[in-house]
């Protein structure tokens, strides 16, 4: 059997475990020795150590599996992982002396590292005295395959905030809440952690409200989630916004696509681009010199630095219509205008979303404030002197209110233990909303924290009176 040309067999259409049965298993090549040169001392291949000895430099078979799987697994590997004649390639660039094993062996190899880190990160998370919480999502690749990733976020016994991914595989269709709920179950029951799971945050697909209901259950049953899961499931605040915000985005959509098939135009040839840069040219210049950005439709954020890119190059994009007869796109006054204020009236919104989507430090002490912010703003520019700005409030803040009834109080908790915060801070913020109802709003939160707080600290005196086996 030949080896698979990493053209037919590669990441993208090999099932998970089909590597090992693919690669048959042939008898380890012995390097040929390089001929002697003559003159060449016979100690020229080996090494003096410390103790005055001499030793072979040529590296033994055991250490040269050791180097290969630290290759593989701490370097940026450039080829696909059973393209063994790039490993072996890749490999000896890094270190000429190695000789290398067999890929049966060097794929046990990398399974036998794996399994050995797994079960370090299995004993980690056990011995944390606190809960999880995990982050999932599926999507389609190019290829139509499904894939999904979970993630557990914890803070150690170091006081330090992890992030680690328990799983990331091939999502067979369906993906159903069923199959969805299945596979992350079995993960969970995988990794010992289904009695340790505090809360599950996923975007705002109908198949992930299905997944998370049914997760939910069959966590309960056997009483693995504090206050009956009532805070189990929460929404993804970063999709969220993308929502309401593209809801606005509606208002102007005439002047966005102007906008984006302008950038397109220019960016569709390097002709193109040199005329546009003649026009940059004589229009003045820019001085910040940003170059044009073209945004990604399903990202608002990446919509936002499209517009702040394109309004330095007004000018341009005016002389580039005088001169250029294909350029049919090219927005009007009004039209730039209106893009203008759009990106005024986002730039809150973009900052919001870069401070809530940050990895390195804790972001559930930050929600609470942003989405008071956020509802602040809105309500302000539901009067706005601006018809454009006007309208996309108002869109705005019906999407807003349609998910935000049913947000999770758990996440003004983490305003309220936030020693910066505390509850006047939530007494503030009810009140600045609506001054009616904001003490029973402060009253219901205190009431379901003390609920969480007794019933965390029933579990805490259960397991630590149990005897350790």
């Amino acid at each position: 059997m030949e080896t698979p040309s990493p053209s037919v067999i590669n990441a993208s259409n090999v099932d998970d475990g089909d590597d090992i049965e693919i690669l048959e298993k042939k008898p380890i090549e012995k390097e040929s020795e390089p001929p002697k040169k003559r003159g060449k001392k016979e100690t020229s291949n080996m090494l003096i150590n410390q103790e005055g000895k001499l030793k072979s430099k040529k590296i033994d078979k055991q250490l040269s599996r050791q180097l290969c799987v630290e290759a593989i697994i701490e370097h940026d590997f450039p080829y696909s992982f059973v393209d063994y004649k790039g490993i072996r390639k890749w490999i000896k660039y890094l270190n000429p002396d190695v000789i290398m094993p067999s890929r049966n062996t060097t794929v046990s190899d990398v399974k036998k590292n794996y399994e050995k880190e797994k079960e370090k990160v299995k004993q980690e998370m056990a011995r944390i005295p606190n809960r999880v919480c995990l982050t999932s999502d599926v999507w389609t690749a190019c290829t139509s395959e499904g894939y999904i990733c979970l993630t557990a976020h914890f803070v150690d016994e170091n006081w330090k905030l992890r992030s680690i991914i328990l799983n990331f595989c091939r999502m067979l269709p369906p993906h159903t809440g069923v199959e969805l709920s299945n596979t992350i179950l079995n993960c969970l029951k995988e990794w010992s952690l289904e009695k340790k799971v505090f809360s599950l945050t996923l975007d705002n697909a109908s198949s992930n409200d299905n997944m998370q209901d049914i997760l939910k259950r069959q966590l309960c049953l056997n009483e693995d989630l504090l206050c009956d899961g009532d805070y189990f499931h929460i929404r993804c605040f970063a999709h969220i916004l993308n929502l309401i915000v593209q809801e606005g985005l509606k208002v102007a959509s005439d002047a966005l696509h102007k906008i984006r098939e302008s950038v397109k135009y220019v960016k569709a040839s390097d002709g193109r681009m040199q005329k546009f840069d003649d026009c940059v040219r004589e229009s003045g210049g820019v001085e910040t010199g940003p170059g044009i950005r073209l945004d990604v439709t399903t990202r608002w954020n990446s919509t936002y630095l499209m517009l702040e890119s394109v309004l330095h190059y007004q000018k341009a994009f005016t002389r580039l219509n005088l001169i250029d007869r294909n350029y049919k796109y090219c927005p009007s006054v009004e039209e730039w205008r209106r893009a203008t204020k759009m990106r005024e009236f986002l730039e809150p919104f973009f900052e919001t979303t870069n401070l809530i989507s940050g990895s390195k430090y804790l972001t559930s002490n930050l929600y609470f404030m942003q989405v008071w912010k956020i509802e602040c703003m809105l309500n302000a520019s539901l009067t706005n002197e601006d018809e454009v700005i006007r309208d996309m409030a108002h869109r705005m803040k019906v999407k807003f209110d349609k998910y935000w009834s049913e947000y999770s109080e758990v996440l003004a908790f983490g305003a309220i233990l936030n020693p910066r915060s505390k509850l006047e801070f939530l007494q503030f913020c009810y009140s600045e909303l609506d001054p009616l109802t904001s003490e029973v709003k402060v009253q219901n939160v205190r009431m379901k924290l003390y609920k969480l707080y007794k019933q965390y600290e029933k579990r805490d005196e259960e397991s630590s009176s149990t005897p350790q086996s």
